[in-house]
C-alpha cells in the first residue's frame, strides 16, 4: 500500500482512535458496538461542535450541484432526496467554507413545478461534507414526483422519483433494475446512461459502488486525453477524506448522475466500498482489527453521506444497520441484506477452494445471527406474492468443474453452506413460494434455479437467482467466457452465463417474473448501444427459469 500523506491534525485523530480501539483486542466486532462512540467518527457530527452558519448567497460562489441529485428508499408517503454542495468536488471540503449552509428543496407532481406537493429547508452540514438528506413526508402513495434543490442563486438539476404503493395495494406489475460493480478505472458508465432511459420503478444497487484502488491521471481504462485527474485519486482509499473524494470522482460522472436523476435507488454495499474481501472486522491482509475498524468507520461514514439513505442507516462509528425491508403493495417484499459486516472470516482464504470441514462448519455465518432471524421472521410474516432478496454475492452453488476435486468461491455463499441451508429451510418453512434473489459482485450475468440440495438436481427448486453483471468492472468482457463450458457442465441449475457489462431489468406481475439481461459490447470506449443478451421467466407458484 502506498504511503499516504496526511495532515498533522488527521494523524493525531488517527492516533486517538487507535488508542481508543486498542483495548478491543481481537474480539469480534459484534462485541464492540458500545465502544463505537470512542471512535472519532462518532463525535464529529452535527451538534457536537458549533459550526458557523454561512449565507448561501455569498458562500456558494460557483455551481454547487456538480454531483447531481438522487432519491431512494421509497415508502408509501415518503422518499429520501439527496444532494451535495461541492463547487470544487475534487478538493477537500468541496470548495466551501466550514460552515452550515441552508438548502431549499421542492417536490412536485410535474417536471415544471407548477403543482408543488411539498417544500422545505434543509441544512448542509460541514461535518457531513455538505451532503443533504431530506426525508420528504406527506406524499401520496404510488406516485411519480419531481424534485430539486436551491442554494443561493443556484438550482439543481431536476430529479424524478416515486413513492411506494400502500401496503395493501393490489398491484398488477412492478418493474425494477439491478446493477453492481462500477469500477471507475475500468471504463465508462454507458450502461447507466441506458438505464436512465429504461421504464423502471426502482433500481437496486447491489454493491461495489466504488473501489478503493488508485485511479491514475488518465482515468485508467478511460484514457482521458482532454483532462487530467488530480493526484489525490492515485492512491488507495484509507482515510475519511480519501473515501469522500472518491465518491466525488464517481458521482461526477454524467451517466451515473443521469441514472440517479431518473430513478429512486435502493442501495447496499459489498466489499470494495471499504476494502476487498473484508469479513466483519477482519481486513483482507488479516492485519490489526482495531486499525481496520478505524478504516471501516471512515468508509461507512462516507457511504451514508453519499447515498440516499434514511436516518436509521446513519452509522455509529464502525457499525451501520444497512439491512432493511421495504414492500410494494401486496406484490413484492424486498429484504435488502448486508453480507459483509457480520460474516465469519472466509475459510481457506478468499479465493476458489475445495470445500472442507472449515467451510462446512455449521457455526459459520454469512449474515450474522440477528440478520438471519430478521430475514426468516420477515418471511414468516410476509403476505406478498413475491419475496425478493437483493444482496451481494452469489447465493447458488457454483462449481468450477464437474471433477471430484471441484472448487467453489469461499467469498460467496458456497463458503458458508450451513448459513445458506438455514435460510433455505427458513424460506421453505415460511411457505415462501416465489423467492427471487438478486445478486451482484462477480462481473458476470448468471441465472440460476435455487435447489434445496445443489448436490441433487432432482431436489425441489425453491426459487430463482438473477445475477447482474458489472457496470464496468472487468472492462469490456465477452459473451462467452473461457470457462463457459466447464461452468455450464458442472452446474445444471445454472441456466445462463454471460460476461458482458450491463444490468438486469425484472418485471414482476401476478403470473410470472421476467428477467432481461441488458448488455453493452464495450465500456472502454463510450457510447456503445444496449441490447438484450437473454430473457428468462419464472412462473408464480412454480419456481424455475425458462428462457424466452
Amino acid at each position: 500500500m502506498p504511503h499516504l500523506q496526511v495532515s498533522q491534525q488527521e494523524q493525531a485523530s488517527q492516533q486517538e482512535t487507535r488508542r481508543a480501539a486498542a483495548a478491543l483486542g481481537r474480539r469480534r466486532f459484534l462485541t464492540v458496538t458500545s465502544a463505537a462512540a470512542a471512535l472519532a467518527f462518532a463525535t464529529n457530527l452535527p451538534g457536537s461542535a458549533r459550526a458557523a452558519e454561512a449565507d448561501a448567497r455569498t458562500a456558494v460562489k460557483a455551481e454547487p450541484f456538480t454531483l447531481g441529485v438522487a432519491s431512494g428508499d421509497p415508502l408509501p408517503g415518503s422518499v429520501v432526496l439527496w444532494t451535495r454542495l461541492a463547487p470544487e468536488p475534487y478538493e477537500s471540503g468541496g470548495g466551501l467554507p466550514r460552515a452550515r449552509i441552508a438548502v431549499q428543496w421542492e417536490i412536485a407532481h410535474d417536471r415544471r413545478f407548477r403543482r408543488v406537493a411539498r417544500r422545505g429547508s434543509a441544512t448542509a452540514h460541514p461535518e457531513l461534507n455538505h451532503t443533504v438528506h431530506v426525508e420528504a413526508e406527506g406524499l401520496e402513495a404510488d406516485r411519480v414526483y419531481y424534485y430539486r434543490f436551491r442554494a443561493g442563486k443556484w438550482t439543481s438539476p431536476v430529479g424524478r422519483t416515486r413513492t411506494a404503493p400502500a401496503a395493501g395495494a393490489d398491484l398488477n406489475e412492478l418493474r425494477l433494475a439491478a446493477v453492481s460493480c462500477q469500477a471507475y478505472h475500468d471504463g465508462y458508465y454507458t450502461a447507466h446512461r441506458h438505464l436512465a432511459e429504461e421504464d423502471v420503478d426502482l433500481v437496486f444497487h447491489l454493491g461495489d459502488y466504488l473501489y478503493e484502488y488508485a485511479v491514475d491521471a488518465h482515468g485508467g481504462a478511460r484514457q482521458y486525453t482532454d483532462r487530467t485527474l488530480p493526484a489525490v485519486f492515485d492512491r488507495e482509499m484509507v482515510t475519511l477524506e480519501d473515501y469522500r473524494l472518491r465518491y466525488a470522482l464517481y458521482k461526477s460522472d454524467p451517466d451515473l448522475r443521469a441514472a440517479h436523476a431518473a430513478h429512486p435507488f435502493l442501495v447496499t454495499w459489498d466489499d470494495h466500498e471499504t476494502e476487498n474481501n473484508y469479513a466483519g472486522d477482519v481486513p483482507e491482509d488479516n492485519g490489526s482489527a482495531q486499525d481496520f475498524l478505524v478504516r471501516r468507520a471512515a468508509a461507512y461514514r462516507a457511504y451514508w453521506e453519499n447515498q440516499p439513505l434514511r436516518r436509521p442507516q446513519q452509522p455509529d462509528g464502525p457499525d451501520m444497520r444497512l439491512y432493511r425491508r421495504l414492500r410494494f403493495g401486496k406484490l413484492a417484499q424486498f429484504d435488502i441484506l448486508d453480507t459483509r459486516q457480520y460474516r465469519s472470516d472466509q475459510a481457506y482464504g478468499d479465493g476458489a477452494q475445495r470445500p472442507g470441514p472449515e467451510s462446512e462448519d455449521p457455526a459459520r455465518t454469512m449474515t450474522g445471527a440477528a440478520q438471519e432471524r430478521w430475514l426468516i421472521d420477515g418471511w414468516r410474516a410476509s403476505d406478498t406474492l413475491w419475496n425478493v432478496v437483493p444482496q451481494q454475492v452469489t447465493f447458488s452453488e457454483r462449481r468450477t468443474d464437474d471433477s471430484p476435486g471441484y472448487k467453489v468461491s469461499m467469498d460467496a455463499w458456497d463458503g458458508y453452506p450451513a448459513s445458506r441451508a438455514r435460510l433455505l429451510a427458513g424460506a421453505e418453512s415460511a411457505g415462501i413460494e416465489n423467492l427471487m434473489v438478486l445478486t451482484g459482485d462477480v462481473h458476470k450475468g448468471y441465472a440460476y434455479d435455487i435447489k434445496r440440495d445443489f448436490g441433487d438436481q432432482d431436489s425441489r427448486t425453491l426459487g430463482t437467482e438473477i445475477v447482474a453483471t458489472s457496470i464496468t468492472s472487468g472492462k469490456d468482457g465477452e459473451d462467452k467466457p473461457g470457462n463457459w463450458d466447464a461452468y455450464m457442465g458442472a452446474n445444471p441449475h445454472m441456466k445462463f452465463y454471460n460476461g458482458r457489462r450491463g444490468y438486469v431489468t425484472v418485471r414482476l406481475d401476478k403470473r410470472q417474473g421476467r428477467a432481461d439481461f441488458r448488455t453493452v459490447a464495450a465500456v472502454t470506449k463510450p457510447g456503445a448501444p444496449v441490447g438484450t443478451a437473454a430473457s428468462f421467466v419464472t412462473e408464480v407458484g412454480s419456481p424455475g427459469l425458462r428462457e424466452v
